[in-house]
């Protein structure tokens, strides 16, 4: 039987936004190759570019990761830690894909020793279940005795400067405690807030998945209030001035969930629980809150305006300030906009075009000017928050709707003949 040692060589599967991040800091103290297949993303990272701005360009320019497109380039690795997205498919149901592909790429490049260690986010049992026997079948090595498994669940926060791999706990499991302890060391040095073992695999699946179910539970029950108010004729972002007073209140905001994660991994959570014989009636029901968001806020706009309106969406990133545009849930808005008969523009300030395009068929407008009926506040990036009320009315100049459905212009004052809505 092979015993796990410390590793000499790091594979890092997937250079996004999890996989790029991790890859640069493991190479400031391993020999490490980061790998994926996309050889556009590859030529970027070569040439210094991080089209995600997770790390600045001038770490990723003198960084000593071997940035490659071919599997092959990562044998003779001792530790293969795969970050790859874990999406979920029409139905909404979990799409292995991803994981099955890095899986069929490793397998025939483990050798006796080595560790692969997940970070991709998927439900408990999935590493064990799913992983191992791909891994097996393609090395030709037995799980367990010849190589082993670890899971250690990402937390990055794209686009949160505080938050980050360095300054975050790290989460470990290894499928033995001697894994575990490899894999304690290896994390170990990219972290400062230290690593917490987990009790096995399993568990340390089940920790990450709850993390981001909760996070949608809890903003599926503002939005659910957000409507329930709205009826009432009271402003969320009022009431919440209010709540949050009290010390243990949860400064939860309505929102329109979307990403990678938040509104993706509550889906894992339920399709395992289902497996098992139960209903998981919350889960779900956020869900559902969380996903009508869009064309909630859509028709609380187009009610308000005149047939064959110009809009203007502000944004269509999944969050502020970051180019990630994974599950929109702005898509949601222009598709139930343009459903009640209006014209749509959108602008944003970070996205990339071409994917605007190819993911929701949505031509970006390369620059703010224009004449519209209403301009519709989606997302808060930095450079609509410090919009003001003259360069508000400029884009309205016949006067119209400010749709603050993110609540970033409470501080204005707006005078006639601009209207104001926020939920």
């Amino acid at each position: 039987m092979s015993a796990p040692s410390a590793p000499q060589q790091i594979a890092v599967i997937g250079l996004g936004y999890v996989g790029l991040p991790l890859a640069v800091a493991l190479a400031r103290r391993y020999q490490v190759v980061g790998y994926d297949l996309s050889e556009r993303r590859v030529a970027s990272l070569r040439t210094g570019h991080d089209w995600t701005h997770e790390v600045p360009d001038a770490d990723v320019a003198a960084t000593t990761c071997r940035f490659e497109s071919t599997a092959k380039a990562m044998a003779g690795s001792d530790l293969f830690i795969v970050a790859v997205p874990t999406p979920v498919d029409d139905r909404r149901k979990p799409d292995f894909g991803p994981i099955v592909g890095a899986c069929e790429a490793v397998g025939p490049l483990l050798k006796p020793g080595n560790i692969v260690c997940f970070e991709s986010t998927v439900y408990p049992g999935a590493t064990e279940e799913i992983c191992a026997p791909l891994l097996e079948r393609t090395s030709g090595l037995k799980c367990g005795k010849d190589f082993w498994l670890g899971y250690s669940p990402e937390r990055i926060n794209p686009g949160d400067p505080v938050h980050t791999l360095a300054s975050i706990v790290k989460v470990v499991a290894g499928q033995t405690p001697e894994v575990g302890k490899v894999l304690a060391e290896v994390y170990g040095t990219i972290t400062k807030a230290g690593v917490f073992m987990a009790r096995d695999i399993a568990t340390a699946e089940a920790a990450k998945v709850i993390e981001n179910a909760q996070r949608d539970i809890n903003i599926a029950f503002i939005n659910e209030v957000t409507q329930i108010f709205n009826r009432l004729g009271l402003s969320i972002y009022d009431v919440l001035d209010a709540a949050n007073t009290k010390w243990n209140f949860l400064n939860f905001r309505p929102g329109l969930v979307g990403g990678h994660c938040i509104g993706v991994d509550p889906y894992y959570l339920a399709d395992r629980a289902i497996q098992v014989g139960y209903d998981p009636t919350v889960v779900l029901a956020g869900r559902r809150t969380n996903d009508g968001m869009g064309a909630w806020l859509a028709d609380c706009v187009a009610k308000q305006l005149a047939p064959r309106a110009k809009v203007l969406v502000l944004g269509l990133t999944f969050k502020e300030n970051v180019p990630d545009l994974r599950n929109s849930g702005v898509a949601g808005v222009v598709e139930g906009l343009r459903a009640a008969g209006h014209q749509v523009a959108v602008h944003d300030a970070f996205a990339d075009a071409a994917e605007a395009k190819h993911e929701y068929g949505i031509d970006l407008l390369p620059k703010l000017d224009g004449a519209y009926d209403a301009v519709v506040a989606a997302v808060a990036h930095k450079p609509y928050v410090e919009f003001d009320t003259q360069r508000l009315a400029a884009l309205m100049p016949r006067g119209g709707l400010v749709a603050d459905i993110k609540g970033i212009w409470r501080h204005l004052k707006f005078a006639e003949p601009l209207r104001v809505w926020r939920p």
